[in-house]
């Protein structure tokens, strides 16, 4: 029997179950100076917040519409609801949070994943985080990991809150930027002291159940001198057949001599707007490395910036993007060296098939004082058909001619050849297919977490179900 090939026919039950919403505890859809102050009371803001939200609204108003990348014209901000009420308070305890959250995140495998391989969770539903927890002997090691908002209004971390809060990101980057600071919501704070090096994983989790709103969480993380991390991000969403938005904001500190491996595989439902913004200051001698996973949305902005300000700070950027029927990802990184003897490399796959759109977008700056660095930009674009499409926009701006850039892209299709050979050894042409595409996703998956690389190659063999029939 021929199997159908709409992506509605695709199981996607993972990812696709949700709970009913009580719409009681929606604000109003839009954007308005009375919804932020009522998102700001809701809170409890503290004076210098409510007046950056009302700030950043006025900067909305009055910055133009990105003009980069895919068209956002199916995407109505004032149809969009941006902060529902929580609805439990946030718990330590896994067994305090409410039946359907919980039922939620198991089916995830949040909590397992806790168990066995997590230094610490956090877990956001909808507007709020409902569950934060980090092992007692990393705590002991100085090391805090809880939701940035209780951290904003406890006297130990609030000036550290308030010197660092959208500094790297600010409200005039571009118009998301400025609506994310005024309706920001969730996210969490890390801190790592000088000399820790936390060799398990913290991981947050994002989760938007409701439909036609949006998602606007905050982390912040600040690594001192000689200190190591690596930071697990995973977001999903369930698929409505109306438009959604995620955009949320990554500020990362790498001090002198520190690491830090931020991961993350973004799967959200096919309705998404993701238009998120990641940024990283790295100081001298300081790493950052962005291992990345972009499968789900109907539009993706997404390139995360590296700044390397201190001499031989380095950073290293590795993505996969998957771009299946109705999507259109842009994405790619930046990187900005800003001191002598600093190197970067990025390291991308695309992939797109049955109308998919994928865009690699990579932009490296090398400044005048930047003398000694080096710097290597790779993407490899895979289509599948002959109505998919696969573009690359590399911007390269070199103030000195005393380093070293190099940029090589390569674009292709599955040969006919290495299709006819796999099927004449048993494989269906279905299984043939999905094989290459791991194959060629694979140096990509490697550098993820054992957990994400898994979800990673289901995603793929997920996406090509039937997609030939």
């Amino acid at each position: 029997m021929k199997q159908k090939t709409q992506v509605d026919d695709i199981d996607r039950s993972l990812y696709d179950f949700r709970f009913e919403e009580n719409e009681g505890d929606f604000l109003d859809s839009g954007i308005t100076p009375e919804i932020i102050n009522e998102i700001s009371d809701e809170k409890n803001d503290p004076d210098w917040m409510r007046q950056h939200r009302l700030r950043c609204l006025e900067v909305y108003r009055r910055t133009p519409m990105v003009s980069w990348g895919a068209s956002v014209e199916g995407l109505d901000i004032d149809n969009i609801v941006t902060y529902i009420r929580p609805k439990t308070r946030m718990n330590t305890d896994w067994e305090s949070v409410p039946d359907n959250i919980k039922e939620t995140f198991e089916r995830l495998g949040i909590p397992q994943a806790e168990r066995e391989s997590l230094a610490g969770v956090g877990a956001q539903y909808d507007s709020e985080l409902v569950y934060h927890n980090v092992r007692k002997e990393v705590a002991e090691s100085g090391v805090v990991y809880t939701d940035l908002e209780g951290a904003m209004h406890d006297p130990r971390y609030a000036e550290i809150i308030r010197s660092h809060f959208m500094k790297l990101v600010p409200p005039t980057d571009h118009k998301f930027a400025a609506l994310h600071g005024a309706v920001w919501s969730g996210g969490s704070f890390v801190y790592v002291p000088k000399n820790v090096h936390l060799e398990i994983p913290l991981q947050s989790y994002f989760r938007l159940n409701a439909k036609g709103a949006g998602q606007f969480e905050h982390t912040l993380i600040i690594l001192e001198e000689n200190s190591y991390l690596h930071f697990i991000e995973g977001c999903s969403a369930p698929k409505y057949y109306e438009a959604g938005l995620h955009a949320g904001c990554v500020e990362l500190y790498v001090g002198k001599g520190a690491a830090l491996r931020y991961s993350t595989i973004e799967n959200w439902s096919k309705n998404m707007y993701n238009l998120n913004t990641k940024r990283a200051i790295v100081q001298e001698n300081g790493r950052i490395e962005w291992v990345s996973g972009s499968f789900g949305s109907h539009v993706s902005y997404l390139y995360p910036m590296s700044i390397l300000n201190g001499r031989g700070a380095s950073a290293e950027f590795t993505g996969i993007t998957f771009a299946g029927e109705g999507q259109d990802l842009d994405t790619g990184a930046k990187i900005v060296h800003n001191a002598p003897d600093t190197s970067s490399y990025m390291n991308t796959k695309s992939i797109s098939k049955s109308g998919g759109k994928s865009t690699f977008r990579s932009a490296v700056q090398v400044n005048e004082n930047a003398c000694g660095s080096k710097s290597s930009v790779s993407c490899e674009s895979l289509m599948l058909d002959n109505i998919s499409r696969s573009d690359t926009v590399p911007v390269i701006d070199v103030k000195t001619d005393k380093c070293d850039v190099g940029h090589e892209a390569k674009i292709g299709r599955i040969s006919n050849e290495a299709i006819f050979y796999l099927t004449s050894r048993g494989l269906t042409e279905e299984e043939a297919r999905a094989m290459i595409v791991r194959g060629f996703a694979d140096n990509v998956s490697k550098e993820l977490p054992l957990e994400y690389a898994v979800e990673m190659n289901n995603l793929i063999k997920l996406e090509m179900h039937g997609s030939i029939g």
